[in-house]
C-alpha cells in the first residue's frame, strides 16, 4: 500500500499555460534533444527515398532561376540594375524560399502532427521551432550554391558586382525571416485548426506575396506612387539588403530595415500568444 507522501511525489507535473506569454523557455531547453531529433527527421524523411537526395536543394533554385532569366529577363526585359541576371534572381530566390517554406509548413503544424500531439506530451512550440531550424539546412545548401556563382562572377566579371560590408548583416536577415515566418505560421496554424479551407488561401497568398517582394524585379524599377506599398512588405527590406550587401545593387535603408525588425517582433509575439491559447484545446477541433 502506497503512503500519501509516495503518491504525492511526482517527477513531472504538467499544467496548462495560464498566461498568454508563458513560453516556459526552461522547458523548451530541457527538450532540446527532441528538437534535434525532429530536425533530423524532417531532413531525412523528405529525401530518404529519393534518387538525388539533397541535390534537389540545388536543382530547384537553379531551375527556378533559369525560368526567371528566360521569362522575366529575356522575354519581359525587366531590369536587374546591371547585375548579372543569374545572380540577381538567385539572390531573391534563396531568401524568399526560406521564408515561404517555413511559413507554409508552420501553418499546418497542428494538422500535420495531430497524431503525435494526441499521444505524448512535450512543449508544442518545439514543432514549429523544428520546422524553422530544419529549413536552415536547406537555406545553407542553397546559399552555398549562390556563393559558388557569386565567387565565379567576382573572378570572371568583377565590375558587374560590388559587395560591401553589409554582407555581415546576413545572420540578422535570416533571424528576421525565421521570426517572421514562425510568427505568421503559428498565427495561421491557429486559424486553420478550426477553418481548414484557409490553408488553400494561404498557398495562393504566399505565391502572390512573392510578386509583392522585389524577387524578380529591383525596387528601383517601381514608381514613387507604388514604391511605398512595396516597402510596407516587411520582406522587401530583407531581400534588398541582402542584394545590396552581396551584389552592390538595390537599396539599403536602415529605416525600412528597422521597420521590418519591429514588424517581425510584433508578429512573433502575436503568433506566440495565439498559439499558446489554441494549443490547449486544438485536439477538440483538429
Amino acid at each position: 500500500m502506497h503512503t500519501k507522501s509516495q503518491t504525492d511525489h511526482w517527477t513531472e507535473v504538467i499544467r496548462p499555460h495560464t498566461k498568454l506569454l508563458d513560453l516556459n523557455l526552461k522547458e523548451l531547453w530541457r527538450y532540446r534533444d527532441l528538437l534535434g531529433l525532429l530536425v533530423r527527421r524532417d531532413f531525412v524523411a523528405t529525401y530518404k527515398q529519393t534518387i538525388l537526395g539533397p541535390i534537389w536543394f540545388f536543382i530547384q533554385p537553379i531551375l527556378t532561376t533559369l525560368m526567371f532569366v528566360i521569362v522575366f529577363g529575356r522575354i519581359a526585359g525587366i531590369s536587374t540594375d546591371g547585375v548579372p541576371m543569374l545572380l540577381f534572381y538567385l539572390a531573391g530566390i534563396t531568401m524568399w524560399n526560406y521564408f515561404a517554406e517555413c511559413l507554409n509548413k508552420t501553418a499546418t503544424v497542428f494538422k500535420d502532427n495531430a497524431a503525435i500531439f494526441g499521444k505524448v506530451y512535450f512543449p508544442r512550440l518545439i514543432m514549429p521551432l523544428s520546422i524553422v531550424a530544419s529549413n536552415l539546412v536547406k537555406l545553407g545548401i542553397q546559399f552555398i550554391l549562390f556563393l559558388l556563382f557569386w565567387v565565379y562572377y567576382l573572378i570572371q566579371s568583377p565590375e558587374s558586382i560590388h559587395p560591401n560590408g553589409y554582407i555581415f548583416l546576413l545572420p540578422l536577415l535570416v533571424l528576421m525571416m525565421a521570426g517572421m515566418a514562425l510568427g505568421f505560421g503559428m498565427l495561421i496554424s491557429a486559424m486553420t485548426n478550426k477553418y481548414k479551407d484557409l490553408i488553400f488561401l494561404l498557398t495562393f497568398v504566399v505565391q502572390l506575396a512573392m510578386y509583392a517582394t522585389p524577387v524578380i524585379y529591383p525596387l528601383s524599377s517601381i514608381g514613387a506612387e507604388y514604391k511605398w506599398l512595396i516597402q510596407l512588405n516587411p520582406m522587401t527590406s530583407i531581400v534588398e539588403t541582402f542584394r545590396f550587401g552581396f551584389l552592390g545593387s538595390g537599396s539599403m535603408d536602415f529605416g525600412w530595415l528597422f521597420y521590418s525588425f519591429g514588424f517581425t517582433v510584433f508578429i512573433l509575439v502575436l503568433g506566440t500568444v495565439v498559439f499558446n491559447k489554441v494549443e490547449k484545446s486544438f485536439m477538440d477541433t483538429v
